[in-house]
C-alpha cells in the first residue's frame, strides 16, 4: 500500500500544509507562521474537512506561541491572548464543530492553568497548552484507524465476509485529518483487508473535492475506484450493486441530524430507496450534543463564482443569481447504518445517552492520570 498523503507538517515552532486549492495539477506546501495565516488557509480551503481545521488551527497558535515577541505578563493576558485567538479561528469556518470544540477546551484549560497563578509560570501555561496541542495529531490519527477498523468489520458482517463495492461523497482522507482519515478511512481498511471490489467516489460540485481529492487519494492509495458525477447515484445505486454509503460529517448533532458537505442528504434519500445502508464515520469531537437537532446548525454560504466558474472560466452567465450553500442536513432516520465513531457504531436514537457516557467515563479516565 502507498505511503499515507501528508497533509500537515509540523514541527515545534513550524508549520506546513498542503494547499489543497492546487491539488490534482500541484503538490505544494505552504508555511502557516501565525493563527491569522491560518484563518485565511481555513477560509479560503487551503486546508478543509473538520479534523484537520481544527488541527491546523490549533496547532498555528502552538507556532504563533512558540515564536511570539510579545511578553505576557501575567498568565491571564496568555489566557485571554489563547481564548481570543481561537475564539477567531472557529469563525473562519463556522459549520464544521471540530474547531470550536477544541477553542472551547483549550480556552478553559488556559483558564484553569491561569487561576494557579502563584504555582505556574507564562512558561508552564505555554508548554501545557503546546503540548496539548501537539496531542490531537497522534490522537486523530489513532481515531480515525479505529474508525476505519469498526466501519470496515461493521460493512463485511453485513455482506457475510463478501468483498464489497461503495460510494463516498466529498473528501474524508488523509488531505482532510491529521492522517488515514474518517469515511475514506473504512474504505482504506477495507482496500487493507483485501475486502474492497469498488470504491465510487462522487465529484462533489461545486467546489469538486470529490475529483480534486478523493480520486487523487484512491489513485495514490491504488485502490480500484471510479469517478462519478453528483447527478449519476440514483443510476449508480441501481446498477453496480453497493453494499454501503460512508461519508463523513463537519458536525453531528444530538437526535443524529448530521451536518456535511452539499450532496450528502440526497445521496441518503438514494440510498434509502434502494435499501442501501448510509453510514457516517466522524471522531466523537465531530459531535456536537449542545444541540438538538440539525435546524440549529449553521449553514455556511459561499461565493456563487465557485459555481458560476472553474479556474476563472465562465460556466454560467454572468451575474446570475446562485444559491451556494457549502454543506447540508441529512436527517438521522436517512442514516441507516449509523454513525461510527473511534467508540464504536451507534444508531443515531442511541448517540446523545450512549457515547455521551462513553465520553463522561474517558474525562475521569484522564482526571485520574
Amino acid at each position: 500500500m502507498a505511503n499515507l498523503l501528508e497533509a500537515i507538517k509540523y514541527q515545534r515552532g513550524s508549520l506546513k500544509i498542503l494547499d489543497q486549492t492546487l491539488l490534482p495539477e500541484s503538490f505544494d506546501y505552504i508555511t502557516l507562521k501565525n493563527t491569522d495565516d491560518a484563518w485565511h488557509a481555513i477560509k479560503d480551503m487551503k486546508v478543509r474537512g473538520a479534523p484537520a481545521i481544527a488541527i491546523t488551527g490549533c496547532l498555528s497558535l502552538a507556532v504563533e506561541l512558540s515564536n511570539s515577541q510579545a511578553s505576557f505578563q501575567t498568565t491571564e493576558k496568555l489566557s485571554e491572548f489563547i481564548g481570543n485567538r481561537l475564539k477567531y479561528l472557529v469563525s473562519a469556518r463556522p459549520t464544521a464543530v471540530n474547531m470550536k470544540e477544541a477553542a472551547s477546551r483549550l480556552s478553559l484549560l488556559a483558564e484553569q492553568l491561569s487561576a494557579s497563578e502563584k504555582t505556574t509560570t507564562v512558561h508552564d501555561v505555554m508548554d501545557r497548552i503546546t503540548a496539548e496541542i501537539e496531542e490531537m495529531l497522534d490522537k486523530d490519527i489513532t481515531d480515525n484507524k479505529n474508525i476505519g477498523r469498526i466501519g470496515a468489520e461493521r460493512i463485511l458482517a453485513d455482506s457475510n465476509n463478501f468483498p464489497v463495492s461503495v460510494v463516498t461523497h466529498c473528501n474524508t482522507g488523509s488531505l482532510a485529518t491529521a492522517g488515514y482519515g474518517t469515511a475514506l478511512g473504512v474504505i482504506r481498511s477495507l482496500h487493507k483487508k483485501t475486502m474492497l471490489k469498488h470504491v465510487y467516489c462522487t465529484e462533489t460540485r461545486p467546489y469538486n473535492q470529490g475529483s480534486r481529492l478523493t480520486a487523487f487519494e484512491i489513485k495514490h492509495e491504488q485502490m480500484p475506484g471510479t469517478l462519478v458525477c453528483d447527478s449519476m447515484v440514483a443510476m449508480l445505486m441501481k446498477e453496480k450493486n453497493i453494499a454501503a454509503v460512508v461519508v463523513g460529517a463537519d458536525r453531528v448533532v444530538a437526535n443524529g441530524d448530521t451536518a456535511n458537505k452539499i450532496g450528502t442528504y440526497q445521496l441518503a434519500i438514494v440510498a434509502k430507496y434502494h435499501g442501501v445502508p448510509f453510514y457516517v464515520a466522524a471522531p466523537s469531537t465531530s459531535c456536537d450534543m449542545e444541540l438538538k437537532s440539525g435546524a440549529e446548525i449553521v449553514i455556511e454560504e459561499r461565493n456563487s463564482k465557485e459555481m458560476t466558474s472553474i479556474k476563472g472560466v465562465a460556466t454560467a452567465p454572468k451575474d446570475m443569481s446562485c444559491w451556494n450553500p457549502a454543506f447540508d442536513i441529512t436527517p438521522s432516520e436517512l442514516i441507516t447504518g449509523g454513525i461510527i465513531t473511534e467508540f464504536g457504531l451507534f444508531k443515531p436514537s442511541q448517540l446523545e445517552t450512549e457515547l455521551e457516557l462513553v465520553l463522561t467515563t474517558q474525562k475521569r479516565k484522564k482526571l485520574k492520570q
